[in-house]
């Protein structure tokens, strides 16, 4: 697994950077809880008119675990802006040659900074780094900005391959042959 951590300056001279994390540290839990409430809340909001209340929030997080983005079974994505933890996203090996994303957050007050941009181009290394030539994702119909993040960045609606009943549209990406230096390809 590569664990390079990679950089994308901005006109504001901060940068973005994102490399793998342990999904159990501290900072990793913190991020985690943070997506969590956020699409939890955007979710009892839109269906209820109201917040999550801290026993369904907590409930909530007790039931979807993050384990699986541990390494062999998947990876745990940490951004850093101006060295801050401020972005997570996950991969999720479903198969040999196909990883889910999952877990995809940037603090609301970091988004419009390039980091949605940063943190999918770091997925799609590390996809590369778990033998993956697909990346497959769902999402609500709901978490609008996140859906654009994603089109804009090359991926299609696709059919269903899941019963979560959170999901409401698929995307599916299939990736470029990863080259290296000289030319050669690391796929043969």
């Amino acid at each position: 697994m590569t664990t390079s951590t990679t950089s994308t300056r901005h006109s504001t001279g901060d940068a973005w950077a994102v490399a793998p994390a342990d999904v159990g540290s501290a900072e990793s839990l913190a991020l985690l809880r943070e997506y969590f409430l956020d699409v939890a809340n955007r979710y009892y909001r839109l269906h209820f008119d109201r917040d999550g209340t801290a026993e369904e929030i907590e409930t909530g997080l007790a039931a979807n675990s993050s384990d699986y983005l541990a390494p062999p079974a998947g990876i745990f994505l940490v951004g850093r802006y101006a060295g801050e933890a401020d972005s997570c996203a996950g991969l999720r090996v479903l198969d040999a040659t196909t990883v889910e994303l999952t877990r995809v957050y940037v603090r609301p007050s970091r988004r419009g900074t390039g980091g949605g941009a940063r943190l999918l181009a770091a997925v799609e290394e590390a996809a590369h780094s778990l033998g993956a030539r697909r990346i497959v994702l769902d999402t609500r119909l709901d978490l609008v900005e996140a859906r654009a993040l994603y089109t804009r960045h090359g991926y299609r609606e696709i059919p269903a391959y899941g019963n979560s009943p959170y999901a409401e549209v698929w995307y599916g990406k299939d990736l470029a042959p990863e080259h290296r230096p000289g030319g050669a390809r690391a796929d043969g």
